[in-house]
């Protein structure tokens, strides 16, 4: 008897997790999962140009930064394209020229044409991020909003997983093997958004938009995203945070390099991040998806400074591990508990520009992590640079603090995504 109830509480919680959603969604999330599955290049290339080509740090940090930069110009003209020329023909030009771009990064040897054409993948590979989040937000009913994102954070890591892991091992035997890897991958993707989806974006407001009091919302340009206060401090908050998380693809396989830890080694550690959000995402979303965000934004931001503080202590891979097993609780925390956020904070008509700007978050981290990591180990040591992102950890725990105040000013018995649909968040003007 108690098998059958155990049975049927899992088939009810698995019915609760991914029911109710649109086919168009379960399209996207297909897309998402094939296009991390070849998700190679970003999380290796720095190892590529330290061990492979024998770089130093910090020009691995300045590649890594140009990386960063491509993706900080693309992802506000992203968000504007994505809200003008439509989420469907934005994706399908990011994905081809992400494609092309990787594709010749494996072909480039001269250390200037290897830094420029990094800037390139960037600048192609962030350019659908806006599109696929503002798409994500279109089809899914306010009320399954977090339980979307969820699932849809679950692919990208259940892809890097299994690409992470398998990489590590592919780069023992060829590191050009993988960025044609990506190259052939990204393209499936595409085929996919050309084949199974449509276009979502809703129809601009033929007359000005009012909210529930009367009052009259301005069209929403990128000037009125940098006025809207709360989402810039979220955004600003985002950036700290990203910054962190970062430090992953960047100065974890040079901190593990230096310990004598091998590729297959970083592949399997930071294979890890990948399992446990598989593992454990959807159970943790119906915990927290109807719990105060803010609140929940500072326990992440404290588990993600403190997790990668504990590399300072680290000289063995199994140490490692223990280290991303306590960042990656913050960063599943995160994930839907923001982007939920995020959607509740954009309106409905803007959301392509919204989600640009928190794109730009990202982008900006990844810019900055490089350089910032790079020269810091370069200068101080490894350990330094941990010991700084617990501190980094700690004021963005305080930033949320102060937001949480924000927040229940607003009104703080809202869920991170309204539940009745006719509370669509983002028809209320922008603050």
């Amino acid at each position: 008897m108690g098998a059958k109830v155990s049975v049927r509480g899992l088939k009810q919680a698995a019915a609760e997790s991914v029911g109710g959603l649109p086919r168009q969604f379960w399209w996207l999330w297909t897309s998402t999962l094939v296009n991390r599955l070849g998700a190679f290049v970003a999380t290796f290339l720095a190892l590529y140009l330290t061990a492979e080509r024998g770089f130093s740090a910090s020009y691995a940090g300045l590649v890594g930064a140009l990386y960063g930069l491509g993706g900080v110009l693309s992802s506000l003209g992203a968000g504007v394209l994505t809200d003008r020329l439509g989420r469907r023909p934005t994706m399908l030009a990011a994905q081809v020229a992400t494609a092309a771009s990787v594709a010749s990064l494996s072909l480039v040897t001269h250390p200037v044409a290897i830094a420029a054409v990094a800037g390139l993948v960037g600048m192609a590979s962030n350019a659908s991020r806006p599109a696929v989040q503002a798409m994500m937000a279109d089809i899914v009913a306010p009320e399954d909003r977090v339980r979307a994102f969820s699932l849809n954070y679950w692919a990208i890591n259940l892809g890097f997983a299994v690409s992470s892991t398998s990489a590590g091992l592919i780069a023992q035997y060829s590191y050009h093997l993988l960025f044609l890897g990506e190259a052939a991958m990204v393209l499936v993707t595409a085929v996919v958004v050309f084949a199974k989806l449509p276009e979502s974006r809703p129809e601009a407001p033929p007359a000005p938009a009012h909210s529930a009091d009367g009052r009259e919302a301005a069209a929403v340009s990128m000037a009125t995203v940098v006025r809207d206060k709360r989402f810039m401090a979220v955004v600003a908050l985002n950036l700290l945070l990203a910054t962190l998380i970062q430090q992953a693809f960047v100065s974890l396989p040079i901190s593990m390099g230096e310990h004598g830890l091998t590729s297959t080694d970083f592949g399997t550690v930071i294979a890890l991040n990948g399992v446990l959000i598989v593992a454990l995402q959807l159970p943790l979303t119906r915990f927290i998806e109807h719990r105060d965000p803010a609140r929940l934004l500072i326990v992440s931001a404290l588990l993600t400074g403190y997790g990668f503080g504990l590399n300072a202590f680290a000289g063995s891979a199994a140490f490692y591990a223990v280290a991303v097993a306590v960042w990656t609780v913050g960063e599943m925390i995160n994930s839907p508990t923001q982007m939920g956020l995020v959607v509740r904070l954009s309106p409905a008509h803007g959301r392509g520009r919204y989600q640009g700007m928190y794109t730009l978050s990202w982008s900006v981290a990844s810019l900055s992590a490089p350089l910032l990591g790079g020269t810091v180990i370069d200068r101080f040591g490894s350990d330094t640079l941990w010991a700084a992102s617990a501190v980094v950890g700690t004021l963005t725990a305080a930033g949320y603090g102060l937001l949480l105040r924000s927040l229940r000013d607003a009104g703080p018995d809202e869920p991170v995504a309204a539940a009745d649909p006719a509370a669509e968040p983002g028809t209320a003007p922008v603050a």
